[in-house]
Parts: structure tokens; sequence; C-alpha cells
């Protein structure tokens, strides 16, 4: 058994993102990335904090938004039309999940799909559908860099997802199908569980459920992505896969932390880098 480190991939991306980056700086383009951030959710605060960073590892310009809890739906809508007008901005990025007075499908409709670095917009997920597509959401296109670290061909391989949700789930199971494998997805509702995802050569889990999969549930030398950001009974921080049960029966398998999480922000980056290229009317 390998640990897929995605600390390491991770940052193996940031660097090509920076390189590309001083690339577009010379032709006097420096890529932007705009996050909003509503209320003061503190697990958001930190993925802002993180993206922040990012932005700056890589080199780009970037502008932060904290708006009170108390924000209304115009004016958030106001916001997101000012900085789709803004060509300091490439990309607009609004932390999910909103306050509860909030739509956040009207926020992610008013995004400019060239400048929707999550991939939300129905405009970018009708594009990945058909697999001509600018961007690809983060966390999934984050799982694809793991699996193409460890070598392993995607393609003719049976793929499992575990959950079907619109960030994750079903973009997944669009990639893995873009590159040949054939995908089947789980969910709440799905029958005789175990023995669809040990029948998987690459299982994807991303249900929210700690330590929900267990050995039983794995094939011998599958690839074992774990997608979770959970708690434990302990209240330690775990994932879907109950690492110690499974570790010894897959060929590879990524920890929580410090496996899917660090690339969701890594392809944030790509993506934000893409979308400067677009604007600016530069190859990708």
């Amino acid at each position: 058994m390998q640990i897929i480190d995605g600390k390491a991939v991770s940052k193996a991306v940031k660097e090509r993102v920076k390189a590309e980056c001083e690339e577009l700086k010379a032709k006097g383009v420096t890529p932007g990335l705009a996050v909003i951030l509503v209320g003061d959710d503190s697990a958001s605060q930190v993925y802002v904090r993180n993206k922040e960073r990012a932005c700056e590892e890589c080199g780009f310009y970037s502008e932060k938004y904290a708006l009170p809890a108390s924000t209304t739906q115009k004016e958030l809508n106001d916001l997101v039309d000012k900085l789709n007008s803004d060509s300091r901005i490439n990309g607009i990025l609004c932390q999910l999940p909103l306050p509860s007075h909030l739509d956040d499908k009207e926020v992610i409709n008013r995004i400019d799909p060239i400048k929707d670095v999550d991939a939300f917009h129905p405009v970018n997920v009708g594009a990945i559908m058909i697999g001509d597509y600018n961007f690809l959401p983060c966390t999934p296109a984050g799982v694809m860099e793991l699996i193409h670290s460890t070598g392993v061909d995607v393609s003719g391989k049976k793929a499992v997802v575990m959950g079907r949700s619109n960030i994750v789930g079903k973009p997944m199971a669009m990639l893995l199908l873009h590159e040949n494998a054939t995908v089947e997805i789980t969910h709440s509702r799905t029958q005789n569980l175990a023995e669809i995802t040990s029948g998987a050569d690459i299982l994807i889990a991303a249900i929210g459920k700690a330590k929900f999969v267990k050995a039983d549930m794995v094939k011998d030398g599958a690839v074992v992505i774990d997608v979770g950001m959970d708690r434990d009974e302990n209240g330690k921080l775990c994932g879907d896969v109950d690492f110690e049960d499974v570790k010894d029966k897959c060929s590879y398998i990524t920890p929580v932390p410090g496996g899917v999480g660090p690339m969701t922000i890594a392809m944030l980056m790509q993506n934000t880098l893409t979308a400067a290229k677009l604007q600016n009317g530069i190859d990708k």
C-alpha cells in the first residue's frame, strides 16, 4: 500500500501555475482572484485564508470581500456584477455555504461563466457533461491529479463514486467517464452497497460519513480516494474511509488530512490561471 501525498502533488501543481504566472506577467497579465465570504462560518474563514495564501504563493493578485451575515441578496448580487466587469479580476469565488436567507443558486448563476473558477455555473456544468470545458470543479479535478500521480491508467477500469452531489459526485463521475472508466454512482438509496464498492478498481468516497468505508467494502489492490472531511468519535479529523481498517487492502490510498484537501485549492489556482489566459486571448 502506498499513501498518495496530496501536499506533494498540490505543491507540484502550484509550482507549475507559478511558473506560468511569471510568463503571463511578462506579457503584462497578472491573474486575479476575488473571494467573497458572507458571515462568520469558521471553516469558511479557514478556507478563505488558505486561498489567499495560495494566491500569494502563485504570484496572483487577490481581493477578499468579507461581508456581514446581514448582507442582502441585492448587495451580494451588486458585488458580483461589479467583479464581473472588473478587468483585474479573472476569477470570482463565493464561499459556500451562504447564510440561510441568501440564495446560492442565484449568486452562482450571476457569476460570468468565464470567471466561474469553481465551475458551478450551469453553462460550465453543461460543458463538463459534453467534455468540452474551460474549467473543472476543483475537488474532482484534484482527485484526477491524485489518481494520475499514481501512474494508474483509468481507461477500462471500474470506478465507483460514493455520493451524488453537484460539487463532487456527479462531476467526478463525468471526469472518470471522459478517461474511459466504467463508472457507477452509489448514494443513500443504493442497495447491496458493499457488493458494488468491493468490485471497484478505483473507489472514491464523498458521502460525509466518518469512517464509513470498511475493508469488506474494498477490492484487493484498489485505488481508494477519500474526499470526506469529518470528525471521529474523539473529535479528530478523519475521512469517509476507515483508514486503519482499509489501508492494507488497497494499492493506493489518500490520507485525511493531507490527501484531497490541498488539491482543491491547487486546482482553484489552475482554474484562475486558465481564466486569465482565456480573458486575455492567450491560448490555454
